[in-house]
């Protein structure tokens, strides 16, 4: 089964994209430069917004789940897994984790990438307010 989810966000002169461990997407139109893991803010979407289809499909051990941002002509994606403790019910946040800690906001464990791994041209086009598409694939073998 696959899973596809695509929808909007907004680039911030506050987005640093510095911290070694996560990524994160947030609905919250604001943030202060202390938030180093987000990269796009203003999203339509939260966890809890996503597909239920999706988010139960994200919800097994063999979940193989991608969150790509495209912005300013550049691509970035980080891959991850899936496991059956992922709630994804936050309301504004998801955040992709190379660790395999889980609460609400997290949207996939073992991630291959974080907020640090962005090229720096990518980083410079996510400070300038316009649009980010974010798209979510899971999938399951």
């Amino acid at each position: 089964m696959r899973f596809v989810e695509r929808f909007r966000a907004w680039g911030h002169s506050n987005i640093r994209a510095r911290h070694r461990t996560t990524l994160m997407v947030t609905r919250d139109p604001e943030l202060t430069p202390r938030g180093d893991c987000i990269v796009a803010v203003g999203a339509e979407k939260g966890l809890a917004d996503l597909n239920p289809g999706l988010r139960e499909a994200a919800r097994s051990r063999e979940a193989r789940i991608t969150l790509t941002l495209e912005a300013g002509g550049y691509i970035f994606t980080v891959s991850g897994r899936g496991d059956p403790r992922l709630t994804l019910t936050h309301p504004s946040d998801m955040v992709a984790r190379k660790s395999r800690y889980i609460c609400p906001r997290t949207l996939m464990i073992e991630a291959d990438k974080a907020a640090c791994d962005i090229p720096e041209e990518l980083r410079r086009t996510l400070q300038r307010r316009i649009p980010i598409w974010i798209t979510i694939i899971v999938e399951n073998s």
